[in-house]
């Protein structure tokens, strides 16, 4: 059973219904919870604006927020980051980083040019990741 579970989270809907499955997974095994959100950038600069106007620590504190909103009575430890990076490298650093032994991440059903455009982080992280990963449409 899951000690340390991640969840990738962007907000969309099947990301709350990732997180919440995490939580019912985590009330079965006393795992902790940690949601991972992504902050995109390309070229570090955007990171270096965030820093410089404290918008970087109130997103976060607004994700925190948000998170336990959605489950107000959660009996699970939950920690809640954002972080740099493109989405599938930096949930799979996170794992490696933070001992997480689990992912547990939304999927949405984006068309084949989005997809080719976009890529598709669950996808990413599927063929990439070395720790069990549970995909919540």
């Amino acid at each position: 059973m899951p000690k340390h579970i991640l969840v990738g989270y962007d907000g969309s809907e099947t990301a709350r219904r990732a997180y919440l499955f995490a939580l019912e997974l985590a009330d079965c095994s006393h795992a902790e919870v940690s949601v991972v959100s992504i902050w995109q950038t390309e070229n570090g600069t955007d990171m270096a604006a965030a820093m410089i106007t404290d918008s970087l620590s109130d997103r976060e504190n607004g994700l925190k927020e948000e998170v336990r909103q959605l489950a107000p009575k959660a009996r699970a430890k939950v920690s809640v980051k954002l972080v740099p990076g493109s989405p599938g490298d930096a949930l799979l650093k996170y794992v490696t980083q933070h001992g997480a032994d689990h992912i547990v991440i939304g999927h949405t059903e984006r068309g084949a040019l989005a997809r080719w455009l976009l890529g598709s982080t669950s996808t990413d992280v599927l063929a990439k990741a070395h720790v069990p990963v549970t995909v919540v449409r």
